[in-house]
């Protein structure tokens, strides 16, 4: 299937953080809208069909770059108002996509929430956020940090057919063991998990040792969500790449967004077992190097 080219639109937001209900952290941020990583499986797919924009192979080949997000950050952070409430990057687009290596609006989004004392949560799919281990060992001495890597799969095809603008899982890995090493709190999230392609004990069972070998701190997982737009350009990939599993989805999911109660509970059962077999422990992070000095770091690290 031909893709169309890359494009790249400069667009100053108005606001930088979004209020989060009814998940595990407060407040969103974003630099960027739409995801150069093109993920077949992404639930954010189903917000572009409801903000009428492309949900299907067109997703992820514009990408919207927040020009002026750390500016328009720096002021909400420094209101009055603000109670230093955890922030979770990349909850709606990849914070390390390749255009970040160029603009660089992620490091700058890590300076203001050190310089502001704000407890942040990182999820990525990129390599590259081993560029900003300085910042993030500077902000794990001021509040709680934590990074979950995904890598729902170590398949190189799997990843291949769903994941085709993402790096490989070992090379994440080898990101997450940097991390680790440098004293930051980080773990694996295997996300989605998918049925009859990335569910098999065996293979979840490779990922969480590989998780366990690369040190993460934590490890999880969380099965498929199909609502309408992430429902038909998934289905239609699957189709395509897997279509001896085309019915089973259908008969798992229905008309439904999510899988039967069943499958999810004994999914999780399964990697709650496999974590413990494993050895991979919840545990904090615990600084194996020091402190960089601010020289190093090219950011302020007043008390």
């Amino acid at each position: 299937m031909r893709r169309e080219p890359l494009t790249l639109v400069e667009k100053p937001c108005r606001t930088a953080l979004n209020r989060v209900h009814g998940m595990p952290f407060d407040w969103s941020l974003n630099p960027y809208t739409g995801c150069e990583h093109r993920c077949t499986f992404c639930y954010v797919r189903a917000f572009e069909l409801r903000a009428d924009r492309p949900s299907d192979d067109r997703y992820g080949r514009t990408v919207l770059v927040k020009t002026n997000i750390v500016g328009v950050l720096r002021g909400e952070l420094s209101r009055a108002s603000w109670k230093h409430q955890e922030v979770s990057i990349g909850a709606a687009t990849d914070p390390y996509q390749p255009a970040e290596g160029r603009y660089r609006l992620t490091r700058g989004c890590l300076q203001a929430l050190h310089d502001f004392r704000t407890p942040t949560h990182i999820i990525t799919r990129g390599p590259m956020i081993v560029r900003d281990v300085d910042i993030l060992v500077a902000l794990s001495h001021r509040v709680s940090v934590s990074v979950c890597i995904s890598v729902p799969s170590l398949d190189p095809d799997v990843v291949h057919r769903t994941e085709p603008g993402t790096a490989p899982p070992r090379q994440r890995l080898r990101a997450l063991r940097r991390l680790v090493d440098a004293g930051v709190r980080a773990g694996v999230l295997m996300a989605p998990i998918l049925p009859g392609i990335s569910d098999d004990p065996r293979a979840l069972t490779e990922v969480m040792r590989a998780a366990r070998d690369s040190g993460a701190a934590f490890a999880g997982a969380g099965p498929l969500r199909l609502a309408p737009g992430t429902r038909e350009h998934f289905l239609d990939h699957l189709g395509a790449d897997f279509p001896e599993l085309l019915a089973e989805y259908h008969r798992l999911y229905g008309g439904r967004v999510n899988l039967p109660a069943a499958y999810t509970s004994s999914l999780q059962a399964t990697v709650a077992r496999i974590r413990d077999d494993v050895g991979v422990a919840d545990r904090p992070a615990t600084y194996i190097t020091p402190l960089p000095q601010p020289a190093q770091l090219a950011l302020p690290l007043a008390s």
